[in-house]
């Protein structure tokens, strides 16, 4: 019996582990220069038509627009 995990599997039979080729669908790069997969949440500045992800969006709102954030005391 010849147990072969199947990563070892997949090389002998392609080449490579398949895995490795396999890549979300791209949707487009936004105003920092990060990927925006397919899923992935984003907001347009209308003004600008600049596109930036969501995690990029307090920083946008501070270096770009000048918002300041606070926190109430």
């Amino acid at each position: 019996m010849n147990i072969e995990h199947p990563i070892i599997t997949e090389i002998n039979k392609y080449g490579y582990p398949k895995d490795m080729v396999r890549q979300e669908e791209h949707f487009g790069i936004d105003f920092y220069g990060s990927e925006i997969l397919l899923e992935d949440d984003y907001v347009e500045d209308k003004n600008s038509g600049e596109l930036i992800l969501r995690e990029n969006l307090e920083r946008y709102l501070a270096e770009e627009l000048d918002f300041e954030f606070k926190t109430a005391k």
